[in-house]
């Protein structure tokens, strides 16, 4: 398929070693495998090479983490953020501005600060929105500010009146969390901590009444759901047996909310299977593609997105025209 729109799509500014050395040594990554993708996150020829060879048309840009979430104090955060996605413009997409959009760095240690930059990145540099990796820490790794948390209002508030979606990437438990893990690194990160950590904040926005305040609020999940699709209708069951305020404040079935005010996107899974069920559990209509580059390789999902047993509508759906109505933007009629 030609023309498809890509958008969980990482770049860095600098590649930082000791963060390169913490994800070897914490997550158990290769070395050589975390070279191949430092150099991914910064050569953007090379990544324009790839998009051309797998009939990607649109890269949607999003700073690798760590990101301002793990920058504790609020000044410096909004340094970083607003340096990120400086850099994103007038680095990346001013290179290949048919090619390449951004999603805005965004810091929520302050929270009224965190929805006056997106609002700059929107208005003034032209970005689809904001890519959020997972709670904020506050005064230092074993504290977490969650997305649903009171003080975080005015930056929801502000996403719904510029009517950009959010797109809620992941990151790794807090240290305090990951007991469970202990003795098996590989699994605190994206193998399956990742989707635990996710799914659980996605939780917590629908428990608290965000998408009945915010009905408008449109959120994006990775990893074909990081897991709420096949789990989501067994929480909504044991919901309906806890006594009244033992799960939130929130007005409607916990599916309806992953139906109505959010996209699911293809990053980093490629199983026909898996994308059938997710398919069938939240509509066509709210499903995306994504590579993951460049921690997974356009060169390996693309020839099974493809080529996978879907009709050719769905793939055009999912591959692009989802994307195009979701971010108001077109591209010329492909196959």
């Amino acid at each position: 398929m030609q023309n498809k729109i890509a958008l969980e799509e990482h770049y860095e500014m600098h590649i930082d070693a000791t963060v390169m050395n913490l994800l070897a040594e914490s997550e158990g990554f290769d070395r050589e495998y975390l070279a191949g993708v430092a150099h991914g996150l910064q050569d953007i020829d090379m990544r324009v090479a790839e998009m051309d060879r797998n009939g990607i048309g649109i890269m949607i840009l999003s700073p690798s983490p760590p990101g301002p979430e793990m920058v504790t104090d609020a000044g410096r955060s909004l340094d970083l953020a607003r340096r990120l996605n400086d850099h994103a413009a007038k680095n990346l997409i001013a290179k290949y501005p048919d090619r390449l959009r951004a999603f805005a760095a965004i810091p929520l240690q302050d929270p009224q600060k965190g929805a006056d930059e997106l609002e700059r990145a929107v208005r003034d540099l032209g970005f689809v929105g904001a890519l959020i990796n997972g709670f904020s820490n506050i005064e230092d790794e074993d504290t977490a500010q969650y997305l649903d948390e009171a003080q975080v209002e005015p930056f929801w508030a502000r996403v719904e009146q510029l009517c950009v979606p959010v797109y809620l990437h992941p990151r790794p438990p807090m240290p305090s969390m990951r007991r469970a893990y202990q003795g098996y690194q590989g699994l605190n990160g994206s193998a399956w901590g990742f989707n635990v950590e996710t799914g659980t904040h996605v939780l917590r926005l629908m428990l608290s009444g965000l998408f009945d305040r915010h009905p408008g609020v449109n959120v994006i999940i990775g990893h074909m759901g990081e897991l709420l699709p096949f789990q989501l209708p067994r929480v909504d069951h044991r919901l309906r047996h806890l006594r009244p305020g033992a799960h939130g404040s929130h007005q409607k079935p916990l599916m309806e909310y992953l139906r109505t005010n959010f996209y699911i996107t293809t990053a980093g899974v490629f199983r026909t299977s898996t994308l059938l069920d997710a398919m069938l559990e939240v509509a066509t209509d709210r499903m995306l593609f994504s590579v993951d580059t460049p921690w997974e390789s356009a060169d390996e999902t693309c020839p099974w997105f493809d080529t996978c047993p879907i009709s050719e509508n769905d793939r055009r759906k999912i591959g692009r025209t989802n994307a195009e109505q979701l971010f108001g933007f077109k591209q010329p009629a492909a196959g």
